[in-house]
């Protein structure tokens, strides 16, 4: 959980991905248009690729299904006392989530979207 978003936390974030990527294989991540996804100084794991959504198109990216369930089940309809509870609220949501990985995988499933092996 960072405090912000920007280049830096986004880089963070990919080697943390990049870090779970199964020895030999190759992720692709997708992003929406934030400014900071597509900054020249964006340091992208060789086992990652990034993929870009189009603009204004929300329905292709699987985590728009994630902030919606967490708002829906966890998140929604709250008031916190201060930064720390939100943080604390946000993590306890996530480790919620993350703790039921098929039920995760079932919201952010594409049906149109295949593995490939080789």
């Amino acid at each position: 959980m960072l405090p912000y978003a920007d280049t830096e936390a986004t880089g963070l974030h990919l080697a943390e991905i990049g870090r779970r990527v199964a020895p030999g294989a190759h992720a692709v991540v997708v992003l929406d248009g934030a400014g900071w996804h597509a900054s020249g100084g964006l340091a992208v794991p060789e086992n990652l690729t990034l993929l870009p959504l189009p603009r204004y198109s929300p329905e292709l990216n699987p985590v728009e299904n994630v902030w919606e369930y967490l708002r829906q089940n966890k998140l929604g309809l709250r008031v916190w006392p201060d930064y720390e509870a939100i943080v604390a609220t946000c993590c306890e949501a996530w480790n919620w989530l993350v703790a039921m990985p098929d039920r995760l995988a079932s919201i952010t499933r594409r049906e149109w979207a295949k593995a490939v092996t080789n």
